[in-house]
């Protein structure tokens, strides 16, 4: 399962946040089904090179949103269906992932339409993929 899901030690972003948005992004593409199993802490932490508290706290970070859930003496797997989040926490986390977004667009100085293109390009791939279309 380690394909698709990659780690960069020299990003300044932690490596259990790392784990958790390209489980996300993998989860949101459809490369990742509903129900299918994760690999285990040890695995993927031996896969990745890094240390299983790290993988573990990426995991529970995705069972605590509801994109994976933990069935005992079973594994970890991809939630059967989205979580369901109530309008004012999804409108929450929206509104900080479009400003971490539109900062980055800011700082490399794109026009707030190209911006905004590549946020639509961007959904419509992931819907494409998800649905099983070609990308």
């Amino acid at each position: 399962m380690t394909r698709g899901l990659s780690i960069d030690p020299s990003d300044a972003i932690p490596l259990w946040k790392q784990i958790e948005d390209n489980v996300r992004r993998l989860v949101a593409s459809g490369a990742l089904k509903p129900a299918s199993a994760m690999p285990s802490v040890r695995d993927l932490a031996r896969d990745l090179s890094i240390n299983p508290a790290t993988v573990a706290k990426g995991y529970q970070r995705l069972v605590e949103a509801g994109i994976l859930v933990v069935k005992r003496g079973e594994g970890t797997f991809v939630a059967e269906k989205p979580p369901s989040v109530p309008r004012g926490e999804r409108e929450k986390e929206l509104e900080g992932g479009a400003m971490r977004y539109a900062s980055l667009a800011v700082s490399i100085g794109a026009a707030p339409d190209e911006a905004v293109e590549q946020v639509k390009r961007s959904l419509g791939f992931l819907r494409r993929k998800r649905e099983g279309g070609s990308v």
